[in-house]
């Protein structure tokens, strides 16, 4: 009898109603930032093809480290994704592969997305014949691939480049189970299958973000190629990106873990937590980019930085059209009077559980024209270099404190400050630090001493003001009563 474990990865593909209704909010909530950036974009845009050009690069990198092609040091790894691959720069510890080899696999995943880039350009169709042509380039300088018989053992043998597998190409994983992909006859009538239904649900009008995660995920059950599955799942989904105005996919080595347990889940049935994934990676690269200014080199002679520095006024003066800024003003004060509102009722709430518990908490709004708008410049400074974004400090803001008061001698201050992040003029983020007073110099709150802060660690949440809808507010208010219990569990551990 057959004991063998066996897990079924590929079922015949099919778009489940599923994957409609999973959460897309942390690319929703950033988009109309970048989708108005876009318009002012030209291809000549130094910053924006500076910025393609590196993540082409750090995607060329990854790809490889996570399907363990290769391994390479964050060092050197920073330095190609800035000035491009050179194997001067490869040092004695920088990789785990002889050097040559090493800069073929890069260029080979660079040109595979240079391609794809060039591809959508030109309007060409999504088609089996393109998939492989992009396949042979991906891999041409990859000689083989590791097989296993059907005794268990591994061997290497040739890569077929460019053509779909012709035999098994089922891993084994440690625990000794046998994954089943699409069988080799089927190959090509299920990726048949998957391209129609791409372009059915292309040309309905479904949100790009989970057409490109369902594609991906779709992909990697059928396995097509006898190698480069994974590399190739993340060119095709960077192209369905591209196509949409988008940046290409980059699953960076630090998240491999999170990406694989996803798509497990995707093949159980939940396809939620790989569209939250790949929703986050577009949004991240998005904000990377309206943070991204590429560096005035100091071989440029005064005339050329004088002249960058006119363009990008003229830019400023074009961007500061009066309407566009009316409706960012509007959107602004909608924003605040949702989280006044907000915070009114977790005032109530607290007040209603914490009656009678000998604690004093005090509620304290500062709007956007009020003179007080500026504090907490110092703190959101801090917070803004700890989370890796630019706080602009130029722009309006505003925030919201409870104080809690705990004992005649200590307090606790909450606040929650929405300020403008980015170097673009739309995109705000929430954020969140915890102060505590003590030693009581005097009789009264405000007497007390500042003693420091604590980080509560929550992530800005970072949205548009481009564009304010119910879901977005929802979702502001969900975040901001995420913080204010982790604010409350903090100061309770810190209570002696």
């Amino acid at each position: 009898m057959n004991t063998e474990k066996k897990r079924h990865i590929w079922t015949p593909i099919e778009f489940s109603e599923k994957w409609l209704e999973t959460p897309t909010a942390n690319f929703d909530d950033l988009a109309p930032s970048w989708y108005n950036k876009r318009e002012t974009l030209t291809e000549s845009d130094e910053d924006y093809k500076e910025f393609l050009e590196r993540l082409k690069r750090e995607h060329a990198i990854e790809t490889g480290i996570i399907e363990k092609l290769y391994d390479l040091s964050d060092g050197i790894t920073e330095t190609f994704i800035k000035e491009g691959f050179v194997d001067s720069y490869i040092g004695h510890d920088d990789t785990n592969i002889e050097p040559g080899r090493l800069m073929s696999y890069l260029n080979d995943q660079f040109e595979a997305l240079d391609f794809v880039f060039t591809f959508v350009q030109g309007h060409r169709e999504l088609t089996i014949g393109f998939t492989k042509e992009l396949h042979a380039l991906l891999t041409k300088h990859q000689e083989t691939t590791t097989a296993v018989d059907p005794l268990g053992n591994t061997k290497q043998i040739p890569l077929l480049r460019g053509e779909f597998k012709k035999y098994p190409n089922n891993p084994r994983r440690k625990d000794g189970t046998l994954c089943l992909y699409c069988p080799s006859e089927q190959t090509e009538s299920e990726m048949e299958r998957l391209l129609t239904i791409y372009e059915e649900r292309i040309d309905g009008g479904t949100n790009s973000i989970i057409v490109s995660t369902w594609f991906h995920h779709a992909f990697t059950q059928i396995h097509p190629f006898q190698d480069g599955n994974g590399r190739m799942a993340r060119l095709l989904s960077s192209l369905i990106w591209i196509k949409a105005g988008l940046f290409p996919l980059t699953v960076k080595r630090t998240e491999k873990s999170t990406y694989i347990k996803a798509l497990e889940r995707a093949d159980g049935g939940d396809p939620n937590p790989l569209v939250a994934f790949f929703s986050e990676t577009q949004s991240r690269s998005i904000d990377n980019f309206l943070n991204f200014r590429k560096e005035i080199e100091p071989k440029d002679s005064l005339a050329e930085v004088a002249a960058v520095f006119a363009e990008k006024v003229s830019e400023l003066k074009l961007k500061r059209e009066q309407q566009r800024q009316k409706l960012l003003s509007e959107n602004r004060q909608k924003l605040f009077d949702k989280t006044y509102e907000v915070f009114g009722k977790l005032n109530y709430e607290l007040a209603k559980a914490l009656g009678g518990k000998d604690i004093e908490i005090q509620l304290k709004s500062v709007g956007i024209d009020d003179e007080k708008s500026h504090w907490y410049t110092k703190q959101i400074v801090d917070y803004a270099k700890t989370h890796n974004y630019y706080f602009n400090r130029l722009l309006p803001r505003f925030w919201f404190r409870f104080i809690f008061l705990i004992a005649e001698d200590k307090r606790y201050d909450l606040i929650v400050t929405i300020h403008h992040s980015s170097y673009d003029d739309s995109v705000m983020a929430v954020g969140s630090f915890l102060e505590f007073f003590d030693e009581k110099a005097n009789d009264g709150v405000e007497h007390l001493d500042y003693a420091g802060a604590t980080p509560i660690n929550i992530p800005p949440y970072k949205i548009s003001v481009e564009t304010i809808t119910p879901k977005l507010l929802l979702n502001v208010e969900n975040y901001v009563r995420d913080v204010v219990k982790t604010g409350l569990a903090v100061i309770t551990s810190e209570i002696e």
